[in-house]
């Protein structure tokens, strides 16, 4: 059996013949030559190049989980009690570029049922598709599994009445709250009432959580984030068992032209091949500083007044974690006072560097309610810490160096 691992660093390629290169070459043409009655399977860039290949196989074989190889129809696992034939995944020229093309699966009338806390750019587009019109939005708490399922039945009822097709969206991990979502519940009580299944796995990424296991009809990822690591480039992917819902999703993508360049999909997969050793590294800090976050509470020598990581026992899904996750994961949360407080922590900060995005190899902090269209029940004093792999002495430090100085400032603005 080939293990994920070795999977990933052979960059989803099986044995080489002599002379072969070790890296997939990269193709730097827009147009192919053809012949009358040839294969001609490539012709034109924008409908497929021999550069996306690695990278799609090997998303595919990360999704369904440790196989022994491609049949040509898809990857079959090796598991005989979950067998999830995988097609190719599908790149795109980035994450929304992704999401776009699932969300219109969706025909216009339909329902969409979206986590209230999730990716704001998806969050914002599905917004301005229901005030156009184009859908009816239907938000929930998406750790409230009996709420969900009954707004899943609530919405079935009303969309079969309508004749209109329901689509269930799910993020889990939620961004930014860190909610984590019961996978098999949702998703079996969607495909019973056959609703169209997303989910957003961006942050578990595929060594920590394979919803299409659970029953989900497409995978989505944010390549930029964890999967390519290095914060140096834009795609996104979008990965399904369905073949149908594949040559649609292909379909779009060709004629909407939302296409990754060949450099961009070179670099992503080199990136894909490092995310065992990166994700365990990043994952073992974030462990690390939230424990430490943890024990700093109760001192009261900081403003610092909550810390949220789904690896906590104080986490409100942290035994559903537990149990559904092969990991918790590289990204925590840490909540001040208000947005003052949260800002002058960041501006305290010579290690961290305060960006948005997350997924790298370097450590980022932000205030989500800095953003307009964040929800409103993101506290303001919200800071997502995105955890990479220095080392995590010196991540804590620079955040308690921080954490004291503006402690220090505000009692000297008592005095």
């Amino acid at each position: 059996m080939t293990d994920e691992r070795t999977y990933l660093v052979s960059g989803g390629r099986g044995i080489h013949e002599a002379g072969s290169p070790v890296n997939p070459p990269v193709d730097f043409t827009s147009t192919y030559s053809y012949r009358p009655g040839g294969d001609n399977r490539w012709e034109y860039a924008r409908e497929g190049v021999p550069s996306w290949q690695p990278l799609e196989e090997l998303l595919a074989h990360l999704e369904a989980g440790t196989r022994r190889g491609h049949s040509g129809q898809g990857f079959v696992t090796t598991a005989e009690e979950h067998p999830v034939p995988v097609l190719p995944g599908l790149l795109f020229s980035s994450g929304m570029a992704a999401i776009s093309a699932v969300v219109h699966l969706l025909p216009p009338g339909g329902h969409l049922i979206l986590p209230r806390h999730s990716y704001m750019g998806f969050s914002t587009l599905a917004q301005e598709m229901a005030d156009r019109g184009l859908l009816t939005l239907h938000r929930v708490d998406i750790a409230e599994t009996e709420a969900v399922r009954t707004t899943i039945a609530d919405v079935a009822t009303l969309a079969q009445a309508q004749d209109a097709p329901v689509m269930l969206w799910i993020e889990s991990p939620t961004n930014p709250m860190l909610e984590v979502a019961d996978l098999p519940a949702l998703l079996a009580e969607a495909k019973r009432r056959g609703i169209l299944t997303v989910v957003d796995n961006t942050f578990a990424t595929p060594l920590r959580q394979q919803p299409l296991k659970h029953g989900a009809d497409v995978v989505l990822h944010s390549v930029t984030k964890f999967l390519a690591g290095h914060s140096d480039l834009i795609m996104g992917a979008a990965i399904t068992a369905d073949e149908q819902l594949h040559q649609r999703l292909h379909q779009h993508r060709t004629l909407h032209g939302a296409v990754p360049g060949p450099m961009e999909v070179f670099l992503a997969l080199r990136g894909v091949r490092t995310l065992a050793v990166r994700l365990d590294a990043a994952e073992s800090n974030a462990a690390e500083l939230a424990r430490r976050f943890a024990a700093l509470l109760p001192t009261g020598e900081t403003p610092l007044r909550g810390v949220r990581y789904p690896g906590l026992g104080s986490h409100p899904q942290h035994a559903r974690a537990a149990a559904q996750l092969g990991g918790f994961g590289a990204i925590l949360t840490i909540e001040l006072p208000d947005a003052a407080t949260a800002d002058a922590v960041l501006q305290h900060l010579t290690l961290w560097t305060p960006a948005t995005s997350l997924g790298g190899v370097e450590s980022l902090a932000e205030r989500r309610r800095r953003h307009s269209t964040e929800p409103e029940t993101v506290p303001d004093g919200l800071i997502r810490l995105s955890v990479g792999i220095e080392h995590v002495d010196d991540l804590y430090a620079d955040l308690l160096q921080a954490l004291r100085l503006v402690a220090s400032e505000n009692r000297d603005e008592k005095r």
